[in-house]
C-alpha cells in the first residue's frame, strides 16, 4: 500500500517580504504544490493523501482562497485527508465548517473532522487527532492512542504538532509524546505515523516510521527551514505481518529563501557578490536575505547599492538581514579629488568629507550625500 504523506500547505500564507506582482505568483506556487500532488499520486500509484494539519493559513480566509483551494484538491484524483491544526482548528470560526468549504468541498476531500479512527478500506484506518482550538491543553496524540489494539489492521497516525524530544519546553500540555508514539508501533497498534507542524522533512526516534512531511513549498529561509518543498511517499507492505515501511522524499516546491552572509571589504568583493547572484538559477522564485560585513570607501558603497538596486528588481525580493549586517563606510583620502568641481562647491565637499569622517546621524547624511553625488558626476541615476 502507498499513499503520499504531506502537511502545512497553510493556503493563503503572505509573506511580509514580497510587495507588487511577487506576492499572487507566492500564492499561486502554493497552490501549485497542490496541484502537483494530483501527477506525483498518478506516477507512484498512491491510494490516497493525508494532509497532517495546517491545510490553511487561518480560518478566515477570502472565499476566492478557500474556492481555489479546493479546486486544485479536486484534480488530485484520490482522496484527500485533511487534518485541522493549529492554523486552523474546529473552532465556532473553522473554514471547514463554512457554508463555502461544505458547499464545494469535492467528493475526493475528507475532513478527519474527529479524533480517532477513521476506516479507508476494510483492513486499513487512519487515526486522527484533530485540533479543536489553538492551544490544547494536552496530548491530542495520546489521546487516540491509549487503548488501540494490535489486531492485524493496517493504522497511519495522522497528528500536528512539536514532538517532546525536540523542543526544550518540556511543560507544554499540548506536546506529543515519542514515548506513546513508540509504546504503540512497537505493539503493532499502528504502523506509521504522519506528523505535521515542522516545515523541513523530518524523521524523528529511530523506528522509521515516525515523520514530519515539511512544507510542499518553502515557508522560511533556510537557516531556519534547511528542508521545505517535499512530500513523502510512504510505502508499507501489508503482506508482511510486520508491517515494514519505506518514506521517499519527493520535491513539488519550486521557490526558494536564502540567507546569505558576505563580506564587503574592497571593490572586488562588491563584483564577487555582483557575479553571486547574477549567476542564481530561478531569481523570479528566489528571495534573498543578505547579510553584509565590511568597511569600504563611499566610491565602494555608491556601487554595492547599484549592485543591490539592480538585483531587488530582478529577484522575487531581495531583503537586508539587518541583525548578520554592519558596514562602516569612509571618504578615502584623495577620493573626491577628481570631480572637476571648484570654488564653493569644492569647499562643500571637503566638509562632507569631514563630517562623513565622524559619526552619529549627520554622518550617515554626508556619507549618502556624497554617495549621491558620486552617481551624479558618473552619469548614473539618482
Amino acid at each position: 500500500m502507498r499513499f503520499l504523506h504531506t502537511a502545512d500547505w497553510q493556503l493563503g500564507m503572505t509573506r511580509h517580504f514580497l510587495s507588487g506582482e511577487a506576492q499572487p505568483r507566492y500564492s499561486a506556487a502554493r497552490r501549485g504544490a497542490v496541484t502537483a500532488l494530483g501527477p506525483l499520486a498518478a506516477e507512484t500509484g498512491a491510494e490516497f493523501v493525508v494532509v497532517a494539519g495546517d491545510v490553511f493559513e487561518h480560518n478566515q480566509l477570502a472565499p476566492r482562497e478557500v474556492s481555489q483551494s479546493l479546486e486544485a484538491m479536486r484534480g488530485i484524483g484520490v482522496p484527500v485527508y485533511l487534518l485541522p491544526g493549529n492554523h486552523d482548528p474546529l473552532d465556532a470560526a473553522s473554514v471547514y465548517t463554512s457554508a463555502l468549504f461544505t458547499a464545494e468541498r469535492p467528493d475526493n476531500v475528507i475532513v478527519l473532522d474527529r479524533p480517532g479512527v477513521h476506516q479507508v478500506r476494510p483492513g486499513l484506518e487512519l487515526v486522527a487527532a484533530p485540533w479543536s482550538s489553538k492551544f490544547p491543553t494536552t496530548d491530542l496524540v495520546a489521546q487516540v492512542l491509549d487503548g488501540l489494539p494490535g489486531d492485524g489492521v493496517t493504522r497511519i497516525v495522522v497528528g500536528h504538532g512539536a514532538v517532546d524530544i525536540l523542543v526544550p519546553d518540556k511543560d507544554r500540555a499540548s506536546l506529543i509524546g515519542l514515548a506513546a508514539l513508540e509504546a504503540a508501533l512497537d505493539r503493532g497498534a499502528v504502523h506509521y505515523v504522519a506528523l505535521g507542524d515542522k516545515h523541513s522533512v523530518f524523521e524523528v526516534g529511530s523506528s522509521g516510521r515516525v515523520w514530519y512531511s515539511g512544507a510542499p513549498e518553502v515557508t522560511n529561509f533556510d537557516d531556519v527551514e534547511p528542508d521545505p518543498g517535499n512530500v513523502l511517499v510512504v510505502d508499507i507492505d501489508e503482506s508482511d505481518a510486520g508491517r515494514p515501511v519505506r518514506v521517499d522524499p519527493r520535491r513539488v516546491g519550486t521557490w526558494r529563501f536564502l540567507s546569505m552572509r558576505h563580506s564587503v571589504d574592497t571593490s572586488r568583493d562588491v563584483a564577487d557578490l555582483d557575479i553571486n547572484l547574477d549567476l542564481m538559477p530561478d531569481k523570479e522564485r528566489t528571495v534573498i536575505r543578505l547579510g553584509l560585513t565590511g568597511s569600504l570607501t563611499v566610491t565602494d558603497k555608491a556601487a554595492l547599492d547599484v549592485c543591490l538596486d539592480r538585483y531587488a528588481r530582478v529577484f522575487a525580493a531581495l531583503v537586508p538581514w539587518d541583525r548578520q549586517t554592519d558596514i562602516a563606510v569612509m571618504p578615502a583620502d584623495g577620493e573626491f579629488d577628481d570631480l572637476g568641481i571648484g570654488g564653493f562647491a569644492a569647499s562643500a565637499v571637503d566638509e562632507l568629507v569631514a563630517t562623513a569622517r565622524t559619526s552619529g546621524e549627520d554622518a550617515e547624511d554626508a556619507r549618502a550625500a556624497l554617495a549621491l553625488l558620486l552617481r551624479l558626476t558618473e552619469g548614473g541615476a539618482a
